[in-house]
């Protein structure tokens, strides 16, 4: 089978929404079966951990839809190839390194449900680390509701890869993330099925899917998506949330929630 060859120039990536503007160019950019990518890192000066798990994932879907994936390591600022070997992406990815202890979250992929694994992840590498002064109650308490995140990609995404994740600890900003991705339908897409209406946006799809009681799961029964009890959580502890589902963009912190509706989109293929 021939592979057209895509070469991914990967550029410097906050995670500022122009930044998420520009990862979802390079999705577009390779939305297709049967290709073969290489990720070139040349204009690279900087990547977040966002960027970290949205392209593992982004390289698992283009393998996934039977394409061929390349990174070029050798382009890599020597900063950046350091704290990619350091979290475990290149070793899962191109067989660099083991990962070392750091400043990181670890790059993992959960290609299937398993709620032990990730919450020990979420305990042991993401609050076990001694950057946040948190009982051991409290951390329970937080593990219990971002497992809800993870729970709502497993659930409602449908997608066949699983959950990507990635996380970093910025000293200097006293700052402690976590991002987690999936390549499913997404939040817009079920509850415009489940409620029949095209037409809804995507930004009114992901406030209804933040209101308390809500579920798309037929006659109410099940589990809902979890998400007002996280929202409350978040406002409580005066932490901070970001969505991107298809266009649609939800903030959430102590002080406010914002919803708004993205000129691109990340839209699953499935």
């Amino acid at each position: 089978m021939s592979h057209n060859l895509t070469v991914l120039p990967v550029p410097t990536i906050n995670d500022h929404p122009v930044d998420f503007d520009q990862l979802f160019h390079l999705w577009n950019s390779v939305n297709d079966d049967n290709i073969e990518v290489e990720f070139n890192f040349t204009r690279c000066r900087f990547l977040r951990h966002n960027a970290v798990a949205f392209l593992g994932g982004l390289a698992r879907l283009v393998a996934y839809r039977g394409g061929r994936i390349n990174f070029r390591w050798n382009t890599l600022d020597d900063a950046i190839y350091t704290n990619l070997a350091q979290n475990g992406f290149i070793g899962c990815l191109g067989g660099g390194p083991n990962p070392w202890t750091g400043n990181s979250i670890p790059y993992e992929e959960f290609p299937v449900k398993n709620k032990e694994a990730i919450t020990s992840y979420l305990k042991s590498k993401w609050l076990g680390r001694g950057w946040v002064n948190v009982s051991q109650a409290l951390r329970d308490a937080i593990v219990g509701q971002v497992w809800e995140i993870f729970e709502n990609a497993f659930e409602h995404s449908y997608s066949p890869l699983g959950v990507f994740c990635c996380g970093q600890h910025y000293p200097r900003l006293s700052e402690l993330k976590l991002c987690v991705a999936d390549f499913g339908v997404g939040i817009p897409s079920n509850v415009r099925l489940f409620k029949k209406r095209e037409e809804v946006s995507a930004a009114a799809a992901l406030r209804w899917a933040f209101q308390p009681g809500t579920t798309t799961k037929p006659n109410g029964m099940g589990k809902g998506m979890g998400l007002d009890l996280l929202r409350e959580f978040i406002k409580v502890n005066k932490g901070s949330l970001e969505v991107y589902s298809h266009e649609g963009y939800v903030s959430i912190n102590a002080a406010r929630r914002f919803f708004r509706t993205e000129p691109l989109s990340l839209r699953g293929p499935w």
